[in-house]
This record gives C-alpha cells, sequence and structure tokens, in this order.
C-alpha cells in the first residue's frame, strides 16, 4: 500500500561531480564513434535534413537494425545498458569470491537463489502458500486493509514516503490511486478491436495465474476481478490530470481522511504501517481515493481476496517456477509489448539485483567507470549550461522582473549531481535467502519500506540518489531542485573525453539542458528555488508562457506514430519543453565554449554546428515494437525519439541556418509559428 512519489522526468530514458568516489582512470585517446564521435554508418545521406532529420542522422540503422528477441526497443538508450549488464554480471559473479565481505555475500546469496532454476522448479508453489494463506484468513475488511498495507500486497490505493513538496526540508506521507493489472486505466476504457484483444488476453492470463496457484474456480473469478478492476480505472485520474502539482497535493488530517473515504480505517492502517504519528497526509489523486473507499465497501470481500491473492502471485511470478514465469511473459512482454523471448536469465538477476541491492554494485561500478578527465569534462558543460540559463533568462523577453530574478534564484540553487553517490545504502539490515528468490523480494520490499520509515522526523536528505550510477538514465527532482546523473549514462555515445566537443553538448548538453529545463516546464516551473510549490510567477509572464507552451501542444497533437494513435501534446508537454529548452541551452553553452577555444574547424565537411545538431539527433537512435510504441503514447510523457528529434529541430533557427532549411521541405515551419521556450 505504499506510493512512490516520481522524482520528475527521469529520461526514459547537490553535490558537484567530483564529489563522487574515485576518479581514478584514464579516458581514450580515441572517441568511441567515428573520428569525432558520431556514427556515419547509421545515417541515411539520400535523405534531405529539412525533410526528416531523424532519417538523415539514423535512416540507415533504422531501415537496417533488428529489435532483439528479447527486447521492445532498440537504440541506444536501450542496447547501451547490454554493456552495463555485462559489466555489472562480471562483479556480481566475483561477489562470492569475497565470503568475509557482508555486502558481497548478499549479492551473491541474492543472485545464487535467482540463478537456481532447479530448485526454484523443485519447490514448486511451497514459497508461495504462507502469504496466500495470509490472504486466506482475512474475514473483515478491517483485516482486509491492514493486510494491504504491507510490503508485497497489492492494494486500491498506495501510501508512500517523500519531500513535503511545500515544506521540501521534511518528509510527510502521500496517498493516491495505485496501479492495475493493465498499464494505465486506458486498457480498461478504449473502445475497439486492438483493446477487445487486449483485454480479452489480459483474462486468460488472471485465469491461468490463479490455475497455477492451484485457485479453484478461476474463470468465475477472473470475471469478477476484471469487472473491479475496470471499476477502479473509470475513477482514476488520467496521465495528464495527475501532471497537476497544485491538484495532486490536498494535506488532509485525519478527520478529513475519514470524510474523504470514511470506508480505509485510516487510524489503524496508518499504525500498521508505522505511521501513527503522522497528523496528516497528502492526497494526490482525491475523488480516486474516493471511489476506490466506496469500492471497498460495494464489492465483496471474498472478490477483494481473489483479487489481492492474484496480484500476490502475478506481481511475484517472475520468483517461481517457469510455468508462472512465462506466463506473466506471455502477457506482459509478448501481447502488451511484440516481445518474442524471454531475456537470458542472468541479465534479468543483474537487474533484479540493481532494485534491490543496487547501490552496494553501483559502488563499485562508480569506482571503476567515472574517470577524471570524465569529471572534469562534464562539470565544465554543466557550468556553460548554467552560464547559457542565466543568458536565455534575462533576455527572454515573455518574463517579467519579478519572475525573472526568481528563476535566476532558482538556477543559482540548481543542484547537479554526477557520476555516483557521496555515500551508499546501508543494506546489512535486509536478510538475504541462497534458496528462495520470493523471499528476497519480500525482503527488499520490507527494507525499502523501513528505510522510507527511518528518515521520517529528520531533515530531508539530499545525498539520496534515485538511481543506481550503473543506471543508464538521469532524472531531475522539483522538490529538491536537483539533476542526477549516473556514470552509465555519461559514456558514449551520451558523453565522450576524446569525442569532438561539439559530440558532448549536442547529446549530453542536450539532456543535462533538458533536466534543467524541467525546473521551468510547464510543471517544474511551479516549484520555486527552495523546491518549495509556491507560484512564483507573476499573471503576465505565466499567461505568456503558457500561450507558446500550448503551441507546442498543438504541433505534438498532430503527430500520429500508429494509424489512429496520435501523441498526447498535453501528457507530454513537460518533457517537449525540456526537449526544446534543453537543446536551446546546450546550443548556446555550446557557443560559449566555442568563443573560450575558438571556432571549430569543418570536420569531414560538417561544421560545428552541423556537428551538434547530429549529435543531437544521433542520441535519440531508437525504434520500438508496435505494442510497446502505443503503450508509450497513451501513457508514457515522453514522445518517440522521431519526434524529438524532428519535431524539436523545426522549432529551432539555428538548425535551419546550419542545414539551409528553406520552405517546401517537409519540416520547414514559418518563423512565426517556430515555438521558442526561451
Amino acid at each position: 500500500m505504499r506510493l512512490s512519489r516520481l522524482a520528475a522526468a527521469a529520461l526514459l530514458l547537490g553535490t558537484s561531480a567530483l564529489a563522487a568516489p574515485a576518479l581514478a582512470q584514464t579516458a581514450p585517446a580515441k572517441p568511441k564513434y567515428g573520428t569525432w564521435g558520431v556514427d556515419y554508418a547509421t545515417m541515411d545521406k539520400s535523405v534531405k535534413p529539412g525533410d526528416d532529420f531523424f532519417r538523415f542522422a539514423e535512416g540507415s540503422w533504422l531501415r537496417d537494425a533488428p529489435i532483439a528477441p528479447d527486447k521492445s526497443r532498440a537504440g541506444y538508450n536501450y542496447d547501451l545498458p547490454d554493456e552495463t549488464e555485462v559489466e555489472v554480471r562480471t562483479l556480481v559473479e566475483g561477489a562470492g569470491a569475497h565470503p568475509v565481505d557482508p555486502v558481497m555475500r548478499q549479492v551473491s546469496d541474492f543472485y545464487a537463489a535467482w540463478m537456481d532454476e532447479a530448485g526454484i522448479e523443485a519447490r514448486g508453489t511451497a514459497p508461495l502458500k504462507p502469504y496466500l494463506g495470509r490472504i486466506a484468513v482475512v474475514n473483515d475488511r478491517k483485516a482486509l486493509n491492514l493486510l494491504m498495507a504491507e510490503p508485497g500486497y497489492a492494494a486500491p490505493i498506495g501510501i508512500g514516503i517523500s519531500a513535503d513538496e511545500k515544506n521540501p526540508t521534511q518528509y510527510t506521507v502521500m496517498a493516491g490511486q495505485a496501479r492495475l493489472g493493465l498499464p494505465t486505466r486506458d486498457y480498461y476504457l478504449l473502445q475497439g478491436e486492438k483493446y477487445d484483444t487486449i483485454r480479452k488476453a489480459y483474462r486468460a492470463y488472471v485465469v491461468k495465474i490463479q490455475q497455477l496457484a492451484g485457485i479453484p474456480d478461476a474463470e468465475a473469478k477472473a470475471d469478477a476481478i476484471l469487472a473491479l478492476e475496470t471499476r477502479l480505472a473509470q475513477d482514476q485520474w488520467t496521465p495528464e490530470a495527475r501532471r497537476d502539482p497544485q491538484k495532486t497535493y490536498n494535506p488532509m488530517t485525519r478527520a478529513q481522511l475519514a470524510k474523504l473515504a470514511p470506508e480505509f480505517d485510516w487510524d489503524a492502517t496508518l499504525a500498521h504501517m508505522g505511521l501513527a504519528k503522522m497528523p496528516t497526509v497528502v492526497v494526490r489523486e482525491t475523488t480516486a481515493v474516493t471511489a476506490a473507499g466506496k469500492r471497498m465497501a460495494d464489492v465483496p470481500l471474498a472478490t477483494w481476496k481473489d483479487w489481492l491473492a492474484y496480484r500476490f502471485v502475478s506481481d511475484h511470478a517472475q520468483y517461481l517456477p517457469k510455468a508462472f514465469d512465462d506466463a506473466r511473459f506471455d502477457f506482459y512482454s509478448r501481447t502488451l509489448n511484440d516481445v518474442k523471448s524471454q531475456s537470458p536469465r542472468w541479465k534479468r538477476g543483474v537487474r533484479l539485483l540493481d532494485g534491490s541491492l543496487g547501490e552496494a554494485i553501483g559502488k563499485i561500478y562508480a569506482e571503476r567507470h567515472w574517470t577524471r578527465e570524465a569529471a572534469a569534462q562534464a562539470n565544465e558543460l554543466v557550468e556553460d549550461l548554467r552560464a547559457a540559463y542565466a543568458d536565455k533568462i534575462n533576455a527572454a523577453k515573455w518574463m517579467d522582473e519579478p519572475t525573472r530574478k526568481e528563476a535566476l534564484a532558482k538556477l543559482a540553487a540548481f543542484d547537479p549531481r554526477l557520476g555516483g553517490p557521496v555515500k551508499y545504502i546501508d543494506y546489512s539490515a535486509m536478510p538475504v535467502s541462497r534458496t528462495d528468490p520470493l523471499a528476497n523480494s519480500l525482503a527488499s520490499e520490507r527494507f525499502d519500506w523501513n528505510l522510507q520509515l527511518s528518515r521520517l522526523g529528520k531533515p530531508v536528505d539530499r545525498t539520496l540518489w534515485d538511481m543506481t550510477p550503473q543506471t543508464v538514465n538521469a532524472y531531475y527532482d522539483p522538490v529538491l531542485n536537483q539533476v542526477t546523473f549516473p556514470a552509465a549514462q555519461l559514456q558514449p555515445p551520451f558523453f565522450d573525453p576524446a569525442a569532438d566537443p561539439a559530440v558532448n553538448y549536442g547529446e549530453t548538453g542536450a539532456t543535462i539542458g533538458h533536466e534543467m529545463g524541467h525546473g521551468f516546464d510547464d510543471e517544474g516551473r511551479q516549484y520555486d528555488a527552495s523546491g518549495k510549490l509556491r507560484d512564483w510567477w507573476t499573471k503576465e509572464s505565466a499567461d505568456r508562457y503558457t500561450a507558446h507552451a500550448q503551441a507546442l501542444v498543438k504541433q505534438f497533437d498532430s503527430y500520429e506514430p500508429i494509424p489512429g494513435v496520435h501523441i498526447k501534446g498535453q501528457l507530454t508537454l513537460g518533457e517537449n519543453l525540456g526537449d526544446l529548452g534543453g537543446l536551446e541551452a546546450a546550443y548556446a553553452a555550446y557557443r560559449r565554449y566555442v568563443s573560450r577555444h575558438g571556432e571549430p574547424v569543418v570536420i569531414d565537411g560538417y561544421t560545428g554546428d552541423q556537428r551538434f545538431f547530429l549529435a543531437y539527433a544521433q542520441s535519440w537512435q531508437g525504434k520500438a515494437r508496435e505494442g510497446a510504441l502505443r503503450a508509450q503514447l497513451l501513457s508514457n510523457p515522453h514522445s518517440p525519439e522521431e519526434y524529438r528529434v524532428n519535431g524539436i529541430v523545426r522549432n529551432m533557427d539555428e538548425w535551419y541556418a546550419a542545414f539551409g532549411v528553406k520552405p517546401g521541405d517537409k519540416l520547414y515551419l514559418p518563423p512565426e509559428e517556430r515555438v521558442h521556450v526561451w
């Protein structure tokens, strides 16, 4: 019954970089890709840049590169983790050679339990029985509420701990709608043959999971479970509505909670979770919580117990015998995302470790892969971006002086963190079995919750990371005004100390600029320099900002990656603003670099500006299976890669100048129709 606050806007993807540990390695002398950092082999020079810049930069790759059978996507963001996972596997498989190191013993035991397929098969469903037994003995709704509040069990609402958005130095408790069996509410509600087929397949999966677990009357129970989830979905908020931080910040006393959803025994539930002393709870999706409470009362207790049992088995199917694991893969990966086959078991084990003991491995990874050269260049790039944003803010004609003053204060307080944490999580209190992967999963969930509980009553710890150093991704947290870039993200092709600076500014510069830009997008701009949710904009500046933001919404609404399924311009607005504003700032940062180091020479016929935009386009190399693309379009705030290139560069005057784009070119927009964040 836990709810994690999303630390806004990870890519798909504080302390300075020099504070990260062990910067000992030396950068290579040559770039990994090509002679200056871009891979010519991926390009299709028969395509005119002004007609389709994405295919000009990536066309040969798009035509020829396969999507691996165990993946729903291909491209740098999806293939680079393969390299990282191989390196992590070496660390993990070597952990057993350090029996006196308790952390390495935990890593070794967790991985060994997962890899012991013969043992998992031999134990069968026996590991499930204690957990399903707890559900079976529930005899009233209060007991049901209390069980749903425990780690490992599903619930119609989630409760979690996070920094308070209106008092970001303190932690608070939050409650809101929880996920259902299908990825989003749209899968339950949209009409058409495609969605009918998915719902039919989902019902079959619910039946299969129950049958494998030995649960009787699986067909009838599946119908009741699907009907329950459909009712919950009807009342849940849309992904677009959930992006509004003002509407999702509703602090309530115990009396107000009881009035909002009296069917939940708030006092008993919060006490059971260790939250008895918390006087208020911030409710996210208020009407969804009210509706979920009504379902707790009007849906039979037996149906709730059946749902809880199904969800427990389904949510932990990968830790059970192969038949369970295969059933989950067949629906969630094959049916929903068109993935052809499972990843090798060792890969999946590495990923599970990343979520359970990730910082234990991450500490070693960062020490081996975060170089002094990378740190120095990355810090120079960050400071160029900070200066570029200051110039942009000072020159923004739509921003009046009171708003400009606040914006500059927020920029000055911006806290970049690169490489790895300055301190790592201590996992010593987490029990790990060498023979029971299901028990390890539950132990990890309990450890995570107890770790959150231990922070209550203390100042918010700004050194904590929401990603491990071995993660290929990045994120911005508006409540802490921090951007975090793990070491694995800061490697070729995204960042290469040996590459042409135009490449690093076009790829990593645009990405850091993107994350910094989230501080000023339609959502992030509602938080001030301290991270407090506060309206610091004058009405005049806000109105002018909203006007050009809505022009970007209109542009992206028009894009139709799958026939009949458009990009949701409002849902993706924050990420699109991050892309556009980040690229604007990165270009300005690159020009600042050039002003210090001299105008770049032409290389292989490409100017510095052309290399900058080519690098940006190649950083979004990517393609997806239709199922995965559909899921993204329905609920993900990120636009598909093609539109993160073509939909962005067509708004930048400098791109037109660099490639001579003229009226008549397919991407051409008249100057008055181009959107400029700054």
